[in-house]
C-alpha cells in the first residue's frame, strides 16, 4: 500500500476526533506562532495538515495566506468540511512533500509548520527531500516550527514506523542557516488517553 493509500484509508475509516494524532487544541503550535508577531499577510505552510485544528485557529487570528498540504485528498476534504466557513484565505495542496510538484510552485514562506510529518520519513533520501524543499521555500528571516516524536517515546504511529528526534538531530539537518529560537518538550495525550512525548522546535532562518 502506498503512503497516499495508507492515509486515505486512515482518514476514511475513522471520524477525525478518533484519530490517534487528533489534537483539539493546537498547542504549543499556536503559542509559538503568536509569539512571532507575523503579518496577517504572512505566507504560511502547514505540511501534512490532515486532521489539524490549527487552520481554524489561524483563520480566527486573521491570517490571509494559509497553504494547507497533505498527501491525502480524503484528509483535506474532511478538513475543509470541518471548517465550514469562508475558505478564500486557504490554498489546498494535495502533494507528497518528499516528491513535490505543486509545493514547488509556492511563493517563499514566512512560516513552515510541521506537526508530526517529518518523523514518518525513515529513509535518508526522504529526509533529504523534505529538508531540500524546506530550504528552497523558507525565506530569509522566515520561521520553521517542527514537532516530532521525541527520543524515548512512541516507535510507531498509525501502524507505521517512525524516527524519533531530539533537537540536535533537527539542528544538524537544518544546518547553520537556521538559528534555534525555542525548544519545548511536550507530552501529547491522544484521544485514547495514551501519552506521546513530542519535541517542538522553533528556528529562524538567518
Amino acid at each position: 500500500m502506498s503512503h497516499k493509500e495508507h492515509w486515505n484509508k486512515a482518514y476514511a475509516d475513522k471520524s477525525t476526533d478518533q484519530l490517534g494524532w487528533f489534537q483539539q487544541n493546537p498547542e504549543p503550535s499556536m503559542g509559538l506562532i503568536r509569539s512571532l508577531n507575523l503579518s496577517r499577510y504572512a505566507e504560511i505552510l502547514d505540511v501534512g495538515a490532515g486532521a489539524s485544528s490549527l487552520i481554524e485557529h489561524l483563520l480566527e487570528d486573521g491570517f490571509q495566506n494559509i497553504n494547507v498540504n497533505d498527501i491525502s485528498p480524503v484528509a483535506l476534504d474532511k478538513l475543509r468540511e470541518a471548517l465550514g466557513k469562508e475558505e478564500c484565505n486557504v490554498e489546498w495542496l494535495v502533494d507528497d512533500i518528499v516528491s513535490p510538484t505543486v509545493l514547488k510552485e509556492l511563493p517563499l514562506l514566512d512560516l513552515w509548520h510541521d506537526r508530526a510529518v517529518l518523523h514518518f520519513f525513515i529513509e535518508d533520501r526522504d529526509q533529504l527531500a523534505y529538508f531540500n524543499l524546506l530550504k528552497q521555500k523558507v525565506k530569509s528571516k522566515g520561521y520553521v516550527i517542527i514537532a516530532a516524536f521525541a527520543v524515548g517515546g512512541a516507535e510507531k504511529c498509525s501502524g507505521l514506523p517512525i524516527l524519533q528526534y531530539n533537537q540536535e538531530m533537527l539542528s544538524q539537518r537544518l544546518g547553520f542557516d537556521f538559528e534555534l529560537k525555542e525548544v519545548i518538550d511536550f507530552t501529547f495525550v491522544n484521544p485514547h488517553g495514551d501519552e506521546r512525548p513530542y519535541i517542538y522546535t522553533l528556528y529562524q532562518r538567518k
